[in-house]
């Protein structure tokens, strides 16, 4: 690849992502989860549980959400304070547009698609201490136009689960991530992907791979970076 060839897909990254919080239209406090079938837009209003659910990195569950999509729902221009603990929880493929994180507390959003696509466009979030995106299910998940700063990685197979496996399939594009790890943990004994193009992270990291198991220990990691199989990578910059 020509030198001015890289440089322009990486300044097509840039400019794809917005780096900043954007300013809310309103706030709304509520006790539960909201349940989304179908299309929501919040219409760039600030969500928020009251009382607060966070318990940082402790595991709550889907009643912590701050929204639960149904299969096939789509949550559309809101933005999610840091009173819930576990986001977004999509029950099966789900698309999230322009979506922010003002602080990810738990996770930001978990995947538990049984097959197909998820598809999340735009947005961003910041101070994930772990990771922003948890993929329990299967299929695949599509990231691009994201935003990350100040988290632990931006998207996690699920390393331990009960009934554990896969593949699951990650596909980051057009994306920034800074302040943080890599882009990608996979699985590699279940057939994981990442695949990462015209992107940049600000140290250079793209995957770690790991050996997953479901027995709930913490799975080995077997190595970083792509590898040509199950890491694959195309422009990914550290001017980001």
């Amino acid at each position: 690849m020509h030198a001015w060839t890289f440089l322009s897909l990486v300044a097509g990254a840039a400019a794809a992502a917005t780096t900043t919080l954007p300013q809310s239209a309103g706030s709304t406090s509520v006790p539960t989860a909201i349940p989304v079938s179908g299309s929501y837009d919040g219409g760039m209003k600030r969500f928020e549980r009251n009382p607060s659910v966070c318990q940082g990195q402790s595991e709550t569950g889907e009643k912590d959400a701050m929204f639960i999509l149904e299969n096939g729902a789509t949550l559309s221009n809101v933005i999610i304070g840091k009173s819930q603990a576990e986001g977004v929880h999509c029950k099966g493929t789900c698309t999230l547009n322009n979506v922010w994180w003002a602080d990810v507390c738990e996770d930001a959003a978990t995947f538990k698609q049984s097959s197909g696509t998820s598809y999340v466009n735009g947005g961003g979030a910041f101070k994930a201490e772990d990771k922003i995106f948890q993929f329990n299910g299967r299929g695949t998940v599509r990231i691009r136009d994201f935003y990350a700063e100040d988290y632990g990685k931006v998207v996690r197979s699920c390393g331990n689960c009960s009934g554990n496996g896969g593949p699951r399939n990650i596909v980051i594009e057009n994306s920034i991530a800074v302040d943080g790890g890599v882009l990608c943990g996979i699985n590699t004994n279940y057939g994981d992907t990442c695949r990462i193009s015209n992107t940049c992270q600000d140290d250079g990291k793209s995957c770690d791979r790991y050996i997953g198991n479901s027995n709930g220990k913490e799975p080995s990691k077997i190595g970083s970076g792509p590898d040509g199989q199950y890491c694959t990578v195309s422009g990914l910059s550290e001017n980001c």
